[in-house]
């Protein structure tokens, strides 16, 4: 070995992502007692600590916070000795049996790996989105919506995301547009009917963003009717886009087969078309990406890591 060469660490099992798949990926395998660190290089809990409530997932009759959730699902983890690492991962190699993972604090020879990174909110790409982030346009109304105390704001986007969002900014603001590109929501219907009820927001049908507008902050939105093709200008001070989200899965996009939006494709035991590595949570590809899904997906898939690496023994 060459002086200064650190020793590379050995690890079992490797999971990548910090949210309600890694945590519980996390909870599974160290309770069984396989060697295991979650790397995760923000805070645990991933996007969902920005969803201020969360009404469907099971056992919470009265509903949960999103943070509040994540909080209890990482002391889970901890109480059965999960080892966390705060870190970002380059890559992963699949090399003599082995999965090496390069992190920016060191590389991890890893017998398997769950990938657990999540997705992230897809942009408009509309002129002043880039510019005004931060500034009025936003991607989390938990996060930002009390700047928006008696103001007028924009929902981008039709579905429960969006809806629910929108409805949580009614608290703040004095009105909400939901600017969405069909006439009608995608939302399911009991989201749809508590929108429909609350006299702060109103629609914007079957129109899309052209530009949001602002020099310093935004200033408004200039909108476009997909039908008649009518531009008007939305006098309001936040944007809030939901417009879907894009997987964070370029880490593994020469290792494993995606699918042709970049999801992770895995087989029902979230195994991937490399031996070792699974993946879990919205990453993956699949018809629901709730929390209820990733927890599942966080189970199984450490469950499948844990038998084969038992059978790796042999």
């Amino acid at each position: 070995m060459r002086a200064g060469k650190k020793l590379m660490d050995k690890k079992d099992l490797v999971i990548i992502g910090g949210g309600p798949a890694g945590l519980t990926a996390g909870i599974y395998a160290s309770r069984a007692d396989v060697g295991t660190v979650l790397i995760e290089r923000g805070v645990p809990g991933g996007l969902v600590m920005s969803t201020h409530y969360i009404e469907n997932y099971p056992g919470f009759g009265e509903g949960v916070g999103g943070p509040e959730l994540m909080i209890q699902m990482e002391k889970q983890a901890r109480r059965f000795g999960l080892e966390f690492s705060s870190s970002h991962v380059n890559s992963i190699e699949a090399k003599n049996q082995k999965l090496i993972v390069y992190t920016d604090s060191g590389d991890i020879a890893a017998r398997a790996v769950i990938i657990a990174t999540g997705a992230q909110p897809q942009l408009l790409k509309v002129s002043g989105e880039r510019e005004l982030t931060g500034r009025g346009v936003s991607y989390c109304a938990t996060c930002d919506g009390a700047f928006f105390r008696g103001k007028k704001v924009a929902v981008v986007g039709g579905g429960d995301a969006a809806v629910e969002e929108a409805m949580f900014l009614t608290r703040f603001a004095a009105r909400v547009f939901i600017i969405h590109r069909r006439d009608e929501l995608r939302a399911t219907k009991v989201v749809q009917k508590k929108a429909f009820k609350n006299h702060k927001i109103e629609f914007i049908w079957n129109n899309v963003v052209e530009e949001i507008t602002g020099k310093d902050a935004v200033e408004g939105v200039l909108v476009r009717n997909v039908r008649s093709g009518e531009k008007k200008l939305l006098d309001v001070e936040g944007v809030f886009i939901y417009v879907g989200s894009s997987p964070n899965s370029a880490l593994v996009k020469e290792t494993v087969m995606l699918d042709d939006k970049g999801y992770i494709l895995t087989d029902e035991n979230m195994l991937t078309t490399c031996k070792g590595i699974y993946a879990a949570g919205d990453v993956r590809n699949k018809l629901l990406r709730q929390v209820v899904t990733a927890v599942a997906d966080g189970a199984v898939a450490a469950v499948a890591a844990e038998k084969y690496l038992e059978e790796m023994k042999f």
